[in-house]
């Protein structure tokens, strides 16, 4: 099962990502996790890296955001290293090129086009056991 942290201070997506990825919840293909903050979402990595197989996280939140979010994990978590897919409302040249250089694996835009988030997530390598 792949485990996705999501990290948005929109308490919405949660509802989105559970609509949208209802089959394979049911199937147990993805498990989701949420987190509002990127506070939040560090202490949750702090006991549960091993289990979480990719990050989603917004740029833009209050507090840590999601750019230094990106970089504190690209620093401290460095095995095994998560994928982090970066999601902002503001698909502009400077987020891009400033997470890209954080290490980002990836860029995605709002609103989300959850098809396409769907192909990149079933293209992603599968490891049965991170971490071991």
């Amino acid at each position: 099962m792949m485990k996705i942290l999501v990290v948005d201070d929109e308490r919405d997506m949660e509802t989105l990502f559970e609509q949208r990825f209802r089959k394979e919840i049911r199937n147990h293909e993805m498990e989701f996790v949420f987190s509002y903050s990127g506070e939040e979402a560090l202490t949750f990595l702090e006991g549960h890296l091993s289990e979480v197989v990719l990050i989603l996280s917004d740029i833009n939140m209050p507090g840590i955001s999601g750019l230094d979010l990106l970089q504190r994990i690209k620093i401290k978590f460095k095995t095994p290293p998560p994928i982090v897919m970066m999601i902002t409302a503001y698909g502009d040249a400077d987020n891009y090129s400033q997470a890209m250089r954080l290490g980002a694996d990836d860029f995605l835009t709002k609103p989300l086009d959850f098809n396409l988030l769907k192909q990149k997530l079933k293209n992603l390598p599968h490891d049965e056991n991170p971490g071991s």
